[in-house]
């Protein structure tokens, strides 16, 4: 493999972790974006980042909190070292509008929009003639799966997802999932930028919508949401009753502010359209969730600005 110039497609809260986290590594990365208003969003998911990056590296070298195997490992720990990485990261990290200039010579394409599968079908037609041949493309979707776009990259044979976890220099796993007309070669060389990029790579031998993570997470997050829309209690009472039962650091609710309300909602979305269940007593469908008012009270938080962490107020209110 010789992956050098990565192109990801999206800045919210993962397409920036991914672009940044892939910058930090070494590679060339940079981000396309829609509009000046989403440069105007993501710039300072990025500044964000890097004091995250220089905090999160000071108390490694101080022995304090949970040790980032993303950013390094304990033996080989340079602090100064590290500094420098996230520097030449922040400082050489590109926001482009112009997709053609953007994945002009690009190895790899790390698509990471919203969850919308016909904004993602657009995506990929307007993508395809600007391609080298070369290029690679992956798609970080959190519950769609590859084989519903691949005709549309004009290139199924180098098509498969590239899933991340949220907080990547921390949570470093990705999960490398296949198509039935992905070329095994572009499955490794996948794999291989993976482990490059201080993730540990899991491969996924068949299409599963939400891969392992998201199979477990979606229907937690689910099932906390189920309980605040049907009335049962409240968001700060549910994710009590979480951490504190269990010993987890993060509820349902939590964690959905922290990988944003619209990516909730989108995935409430797209999960409502799954059959329900036959309930033999009352011979009719039965849906093992209230979809509609979940989507109803996501989209209520959304209209009013409350997005999550990155816009300082979601379920709970941030500093």
């Amino acid at each position: 493999m010789s992956y050098k110039k990565i192109v990801v497609a999206g800045g919210g809260v993962l397409g920036s972790q991914i672009a940044f986290q892939s910058a930090y590594c070494g590679f060339d990365v940079t981000i396309w974006l829609r509009s000046n208003s989403s440069i105007g969003r993501t710039q300072p998911k990025i500044d964000n980042l890097k004091q995250i990056y220089l905090n999160t590296i000071d108390k490694m070298s101080k022995g304090e909190g949970v040790w980032a195997t993303g950013i390094s490992d304990v033996e080989s720990f340079d602090k100064e070292a590290c500094i420098e990485k996230v520097n030449h990261a922040y400082s050489n990290l590109k926001l482009e509008l112009d997709l053609k200039k953007a994945v002009e010579d690009a190895d790899l394409v790390i698509e990471s929009m919203a969850e919308n599968e016909k904004d993602k079908i657009e995506f990929y037609k307007k993508l395809a003639p600007y391609l080298p041949d070369k290029t690679v493309i992956v798609t970080n979707s959190s519950t769609l799966l590859p084989s519903t776009f691949a005709k549309y990259t004009g290139r199924p044979d180098k098509y498969l997802s590239l899933h991340f976890a949220n907080s990547i220099w921390q949570n470093n796993t990705a999960e490398i999932m296949a198509q039935e007309k992905t070329d095994p070669r572009y499955f490794d060389e996948v794999i291989e930028f993976s482990n490059e990029i201080r993730m540990i790579a899991l491969p996924v031998h068949k299409e599963k919508n939400g891969y392992l993570l998201n199979s477990m997470l979606v229907p937690f997050l689910l099932s906390g949401l189920d309980l605040y829309v049907s009335g049962v209690s409240d968001p700060q009472s549910i994710d009590i009753a979480w951490t504190h039962g269990t010993g987890a650091p993060k509820g349902p609710f939590q964690i959905i502010d922290t990988v944003g309300l619209t990516t909730a909602y989108n995935i409430v979305m797209q999960y409502q359209k799954v059959p329900g269940l036959i309930c033999p007593l009352l011979k009719k469908m039965m849906m093992p969730y209230n979809f509609k008012e979940m989507a109803k009270v996501l989209k209520k938080y959304i209209d009013e600005g409350k997005l999550g962490i990155s816009s300082k107020e979601g379920f709970y209110k941030y500093k």
